[in-house]
């Protein structure tokens, strides 16, 4: 017996009477951002890996367990070399001359699988002499590897970069829906490809903090568009990098006595990126994180002023919120307000959806000097929450019966003819009895049915039911537009 592939872990199919479901929430998510002046965007699903070490951090969990690299087959393009200020030319002819790669293409060539022996490695140096550039030709992977995306942000950061839009406006808004990617242990509401329907606007004139509000505003306008109403939205400010430093040093003092107590993750984030810990899922280091005395003490007038403002501009859109001083978010690029919205319904992975304001990651990116703020929801996690049953799947307007072979090949011939009319029909490509088709058609929800058999043929004519009502009509098989207009107006 031949082998059978199931799904990957952590993916799923997304079926014919599922899809109805994630059409409706992408129709309703695309209406509001529109209304709100988001523009969509669509970027690749895999970029540069460096891109996400720099923008999500090199500490994130994102970064250290859960990035799905693309895989080094081998292959090496010339562009891999230049990328990373190699002479590519150069680097080929050598390889080529002494055997280490053989030639694919004149762009392309195959490293020779014996290149990491300790003889073979000691003849290259003397060749490339340079242990650095050594390193590059042998692992080009690790210097221009490709990565899925884990999250949106960067990936619309980076469009924004490198198609210059801070000269084309002063404040861009886009939105995206799409799937994500992270190689994480899959649980419900945790997959390894997600989706997420996020928005970002950058530039110039983004450092408002009415416009924290309005991003703010949008992603719970989105879930109570959708059906939902009993989840919460938790708020807090990091302030600016230096309240952020200020921060991470209060808490590296407090938690010092206690960190030995400090699951092995959270041990690591101590030293490497404090915050994190206040991030955690064990409920040991939950036990430790409250009873911390956490308020605004670490922030500056100036970013305690911001905050206030955007609390006020939340208040006056009547958005209701918990300020929630313990919330510090996964990414390193939050500065100034972060937010989540959670659903207690979904239990232990209750996040809906999350964002925040990013100061500096523009320019960290190589960009100009200016600010943004974003949001992301995750799809199946909404999907999760909204209330069963409320979405109707899409019905065909007619389903055509055919009673024999003569009358199919005029029912074949309707069936195209409406469907240019913008009718959506379907048929049986088998011929059976009425009572069977009858069936189908009601199977395939068809709110109206076309009987063409002998009789109609010899009369050039078509029965028309209203599948509902039971009923008939009978039109001129030739006359398209009334027969359209009996299917959808009565």
């Amino acid at each position: 017996m031949n082998k059978k592939f199931n799904v990957p872990r952590g993916t799923s199919d997304i079926l014919p009477k599922e899809v109805f479901t994630w059409e409706y929430v992408e129709k309703e998510a695309r209406q509001l951002l529109r209304n709100y002046g988001y523009n969509e965007i669509r970027t690749p699903i895999f970029e540069k890996s460096e891109l996400f070490v720099r923008s999500v951090g090199q500490t994130s969990d994102i970064v250290q367990k859960q990035m799905l690299n693309l895989s080094f087959q081998g292959f090496v393009e010339k562009y891999q070399f230049d990328e990373i200020g190699l002479d590519s030319g150069d680097v080929f002819k050598k390889l080529i001359e002494n055997g280490w790669a053989e030639k694919i293409s004149p762009t392309q060539i195959r490293l020779k699988s014996y290149l990491f022996e300790g003889k073979v490695i000691g003849e290259m140096k003397k060749v490339f002499e340079d242990d650095e550039v050594l390193d590059k030709i042998l692992f080009p992977q690790y210097y221009t590897s490709l990565s899925l995306r884990p999250e949106g942000t960067a990936s619309i950061v980076r469009a924004y970069i490198q198609n210059n839009f801070d000269r084309l406006e002063r404040l861009s808004k886009f939105f995206y829906i799409g799937p994500m990617f992270r190689g994480e242990r899959p649980q419900k509401g945790r997959l390894r490809q997600f989706h997420q329907i996020g928005a970002e606007a950058i530039g110039p004139e983004s450092c408002s903090p009415y416009l924290d509000a309005e991003i703010i505003a949008l992603s719970v306008a989105i879930l109570k568009a959708l059906g939902l109403s009993d989840f919460n939205l938790k708020l807090n400010s990091l302030g600016d990098e230096e309240d952020k430093e200020n921060f991470s040093k209060y808490l590296k003092k407090e938690l010092k006595p206690v960190s030995g107590n400090f699951c092995s993750n959270c041990q690591r984030r101590y030293r490497l990126n404090v915050l994190r810990v206040l991030d955690c899922n064990n409920k040991d280091c939950q036990a430790i994180v409250d009873g911390l005395d956490i308020h605004d003490a670490h922030l500056s007038d100036k970013s305690r002023e911001y905050f206030k403002e955007v609390c006020g501009a939340l208040d006056r859109l009547k958005v209701s919120y918990e300020i929630f001083p313990k919330l510090v978010r996964g990414l390193d690029y939050y500065t100034h307000t972060v937010f989540e919205i959670s659903a207690p319904s979904l239990g232990s992975q209750d996040a809906l959806g999350a964002g925040g304001r990013y100061s500096n990651l523009v320019s960290q990116l190589g960009g100009p000097d200016v600010d943004a703020v974003g949001f992301a929801l995750g799809i199946e996690r909404i999907l999760l929450a909204m209330p069963k049953g409320d979405v109707e799947a899409g019905k065909l307007n007619v389903f055509i019966i055919a009673l024999d072979e003569k009358s199919f090949l005029k029912a074949f011939a309707l069936l195209h003819q409406l469907r240019d009319a913008d009718v959506s029909g379907d048929m049986s490509y088998r011929i059976s009895s009425m009572k069977s088709q009858m069936r189908l058609a009601n199977k395939k929800g068809a709110g109206h049915v076309i009987i063409l058999g002998e009789a109609e043929m010899q009369k050039g004519e078509v029965t028309i039911k209203n599948m509902e009502s039971g009923d008939q009509a009978v039109e001129s098989i030739n006359n398209i537009k009334t027969i359209k207009n009996i299917i959808l107006n009565q």
